[in-house]
């Protein structure tokens, strides 16, 4: 009889194998099944949110704060050098306006003792000093844009004119107008200092 020859192991595991499928193909198909698909991938990443996109949405919403904030400064900056500006050109302006409302008395002083008539030659020297100081008074104060306001015969205007009596509207007084200056009004260059206290026909 002819021996048997033994089996050698490689036939062996081929002979486990084969029954339905070789494992080798049973593993990889196990493993394929759990792979997810590329559908499933990008379904997945779709649904997870990006980090970076947040975060750049978060810097460009700041950014955009801070923009609007600076713009708000900015603006804000040159408001307030415009108000500057304006006020100290108004200063320059009106420079001196304080000094000029306490001169006025002094000036309606010296046009009171004018009025009063010399009788003697004392008095007659004594009112040419008055005069001069008037005058000079009254040169500094044109030199500094200080001016009389006109009133008399002048329509009414209540900016410039303190109405403080009337008198009947006839044809050499037409209404509305004044017809005695009780008190002298001045004005700084555009700005009533004191309006001119007035008797008005009407």
């Amino acid at each position: 009889m002819a021996e048997k020859q033994p089996k050698s192991a490689d036939a062996k595991q081929t002979q486990q194998a084969t029954p339905d499928q070789p494992a080798d193909v049973k593993t990889q198909a196990s493993n394929a099944a759990e792979q997810p698909t590329p559908k499933a991938q990008s379904e997945d990443q779709a649904a997870k949110p990006d980090p970076q996109a947040a975060e750049l949405a978060a810097l460009k919403q700041k950014s955009s704060a801070m923009e609007d904030k600076y713009l708000r400064a900015e603006a804000e900056i040159q408001n307030m050098q415009t108000r500057f500006q304006k006020e100290q050109a108004t200063l320059i302006k009106y420079d001196g306006q304080q000094l000029a409302k306490d001169i006025l008395p002094v000036i309606d002083n010296l046009e009171r003792a004018l009025a009063v008539e010399a009788k003697d030659d004392a008095a007659a020297g004594l009112k040419k000093g008055v005069q001069m100081t008037y005058d000079h008074m009254e040169d500094a104060l044109k030199r500094n844009h200080v001016t009389e306001v006109a009133a008399l015969g002048q329509k009414f205007d209540p900016t410039m004119h303190q109405a403080v009596q009337t008198v009947p509207a006839s044809d050499d007084q037409p209404a509305e107008t004044v017809v005695q200056v009780l008190q002298k009004g001045y004005q700084l260059k555009d700005r009533v200092l004191r309006p001119a206290m007035v008797v008005v026909a009407q």
